[in-house]
């Protein structure tokens, strides 16, 4: 494949090379797209994590996040974002799943108004499901996607009304390691990214959509400045006018959300609304805290949206949207439908209880990851907006205003050696879900992603870190923790049986679980070492 014409200082290369198999969606065009997003753009990626680091042994050294003195004029002055589209108006019921060809066709069927289809926290970016996620979503946009199951013989189609198509691309953290540029992997965001807006632009604009683009892990404003540089090279490459490309950010970092009005300035002629990643948010508010031995969260079955410092951020969230026009999303709920009707009107109940909080503060809608959970929660954002599409008139302006000291407040609750063991067996399990291939894992009525399975992880090795004690009286130590390891991996080859056991990778998961949960530091994330283990 010739790509000599496109390129100039830097070289583009493939390892291994692009099989005829893969050209359909590696075409000369969408590379010479791509090079040349990642030759402008690809170099201050690690400037930017560079900066999170340098910020983040700030707070090792004892700093507490606060907003920044330096942008109080764009929290003061008064503006707002470009605008929403009008099929961006309405998102009261979001579901969101990786790319797999059998749950793009149900979600985007699903009593909802939007399907985000989730190249990050719900996918192992296998090269091949990562290729293939993308001509699932072609042909999603296309109206001609279709899945047969050769096990039931059960036959897959697009309804007439599908909902609304946004994807998430990688975090800047994920590197694609297979396209280089100048021998280094070039940003997985940029490379889900751009093969998302290359290859389906023109047909989102004609179904009379857009390329829409939920981007996460975000941790302060100069990354959104990067993503709308990225944008605007976009745009003005493909002859698109200005704002085309509308993005929503998550604020799932406990840096970001004292600069959710510096993200919405700095992209506010693509942006459209701000999410609460309520999972990614908790084990941020670990990692950002793992020196502070007061901030030691509890289990993490106790650390709900009722708690103070989670209240707080959901209400500032509402309250800093709807000021500049933009939309507030709430969080996901991760529960899943139960078989057992007494169990099942339990999780029914929860989301109602969930659902009504968010709504109650303000937000435009929400998240849930199954189906079967859809009429629900679209009950509690239907009873709440009567005949509006959204809640933008929800301004919560006459709020007491919300402080630093409210947004970081350490989290009352029990640490149980009960809640200790979940979270390993969790771990485990979604860890060798994720290194054989699948991101987006039931397991005891969750459907985990790599969100909920780094809280699990973190949670631990902090309470290691500062040996704090269990609600038992035993004080968790790493030895303590390795003991219950190998216990708890003895339940789990019972409760999955031992084929089940001996076919999977979970000796390797519990090696990895070990490593991260007792090293000295504590790991970024575990998809960056489980991403090496990956083909």
């Amino acid at each position: 494949m010739d790509l000599q014409a496109q390129q100039t200082s830097s070289q583009f290369s493939f390892n291994p090379a692009i099989t005829d198999q893969e050209s359909d969606v590696l075409t000369d065009e969408a590379l010479a797209f791509l090079h040349k997003l990642a030759s402008r753009f690809a170099h201050r990626v690690p400037e930017l994590l560079a900066a999170r680091e340098a910020r983040q042994a700030q707070f090792d050294a004892g700093d507490i996040p606060d907003f920044l003195p330096q942008t109080a004029s764009i929290r003061e002055d008064a503006w707002s974002i470009r605008g929403i589209p009008a099929d961006l108006q309405d998102r009261r019921l979001e579901i969101t799943g990786p790319p797999e060809r059998k749950m793009v066709i149900n979600a985007l069927n699903a009593n909802v108004k939007v399907f985000m289809a989730d190249f990050e926290d719900s996918f192992s970016p296998v090269w091949g499901p990562v290729l293939q996620g993308q001509r699932n979503l072609t042909d999603a946009i296309a109206r001609t996607i279709s899945y047969n199951n050769p096990a039931t013989g059960k036959h897959y189609a697009l309804g007439d009304d599908p909902a609304v198509l946004i994807c998430r691309v990688r975090g800047l953290h994920l590197k694609e390691k297979h396209v280089l540029l100048d021998g280094k992997p070039i940003p997985g965001a940029l490379f889900d990214f751009a093969l998302y807006f290359f290859r389906n632009h023109k047909a989102l604009l004609e179904n009379g959509s857009g390329p829409y683009f939920y981007l996460p892990k975000l941790q302060a404003h100069q990354e959104a400045a990067w993503w709308n540089d990225v944008f605007c090279f976009a745009e003005d490459e493909l002859g698109l006018s200005r704002g085309t490309i509308k993005a929503t950010v998550l604020i799932e970092t406990l840096p970001a959300v004292f600069e959710m009005d510096e993200i919405l300035f700095n992209l506010k002629d693509h942006i459209v609304a701000l999410n609460c990643g309520r999972w990614d948010y908790i084990f941020s508010y670990i990692k950002t805290f793992r020196n502070h031995p007061d901030r030691v969260l509890p289990d993490r079955q106790v650390v709900t949206m009722e708690k103070p410092f989670l209240n707080a951020y959901s209400r500032l969230l509402v309250r800093t949207c709807h000021r500049r026009g933009a939309m507030a999303m709430g969080g996901m709920a991760a529960f899943i439908p139960s078989k057992d009707p007494e169990k099942n009107a339990w999780v029914l109940d929860k989301i109602t209880t969930d659902k009504s909080l968010e709504a109650k503060n303000g937000h435009d809608g929400t998240w849930v990851a199954h189906p079967g959970l859809a009429d629900t929660a679209k009950s509690v954002f239907d009873a709440a907006l009567g005949d509006r599409k959204n809640q933008l008139d929800v301004t919560r302006e006459h709020d007491a205003p919300i402080t630093a000291k409210e947004l970081t407040e350490p989290c009352e609750g029990d640490r149980t050696e009960e809640g200790m063991r979940h979270n390993i067996r969790v771990a485990v399990q979604y860890i060798e879900a994720w290194i054989s291939g699948n991101g987006c894992v039931p397991i005891y009525g969750l459907m985990e992603d790599a969100a909920t399975a780094e809280i699990s992880r973190a949670s631990i090795w902090q309470w290691i870190k500062h040996e704090k004690a269990l609600s038992n009286g035993k004080t968790v130590t790493a030895d303590f923790f390795r003991a219950c390891l190998e216990e708890e991996m003895a339940v789990l080859q019972e409760e999955i049986g031992e084929d089940v056991f001996n076919r999977g990778k979970y000796v390797q998961a519990a090696s990895m679980m070990e490593q991260l949960t007792t090293s000295d530091e504590l790991a970024d994330f575990l998809t960056l070492s489980g991403y090496e283990l990956l083909d």
